[in-house]
């Protein structure tokens, strides 16, 4: 029973680095370059956050933050800005994962979008005060907006796609611990 659970969390770990690659792969291809069109959602976030909310255990801080770190060094960011924004958001769904396992779907994605506000904020607040370049603010809010409409198509893709759902009332992980 034990090897199962591990296996598993070994299992999900791999597929969620399969798909960052896939998400990374597909963002740095030079697919439009013209000019003046709006940006896409971040798809990276979405996913964090929903296996978050869904099964936390999947994954580890340090898995989080090498996965982000990496994207930052590969889109040109500030390196482990947005990594650290991005790990105090996906700590805090942790953090409440006991109660984001009750909530309906619309309460879900009502908080996972005030977190996602949050972390933008965040990001922009600590890049104005370091003085470093900004997006524009229109364009960031833009990708935002569309991060948070894209949200419920992740969890989608993730649920139907990728096996994975919110634990149950009286489920139990490998150990008998309650989860």
């Amino acid at each position: 029973m034990i090897r199962t659970w591990i296996g598993s969390l070994w299992l999900h770990r791999l597929i969620f680095l399969a798909v960052v690659v896939v998400i990374t792969f597909v963002r740095l291809l030079p697919l439009d370059t013209s000019a003046g069109h709006l940006p896409g959602p971040d798809i990276l976030l979405c996913l964090i956050l929903a296996w978050m909310v869904r099964r936390p255990e999947y994954l580890s801080a340090p898995l989080i933050a090498a996965v982000v770190l990496a994207e930052d060094i590969l889109l040109m960011r500030p390196p482990g800005l947005w990594t650290a924004v991005v790990l105090m958001g996906a700590e805090f769904l942790r953090a409440r994962s006991a109660l984001t396992r009750e909530l309906s779907f619309g309460v879900e994605w009502l908080l996972v979008s005030g977190v996602m506000v949050a972390m933008f904020l965040v990001n922009r607040l600590v890049m104005a005060l370091a003085f470093l370049p900004q997006p524009i603010l229109g364009y960031a809010l833009v990708q935002m907006v569309w991060s948070v409409l894209a949200y419920p198509a992740v969890v989608a893709f993730s649920r139907y796609g990728l096996d994975l759902h919110k634990p149950a009332t009286g489920e139990i992980d490998a150990y008998g611990r309650k989860m």
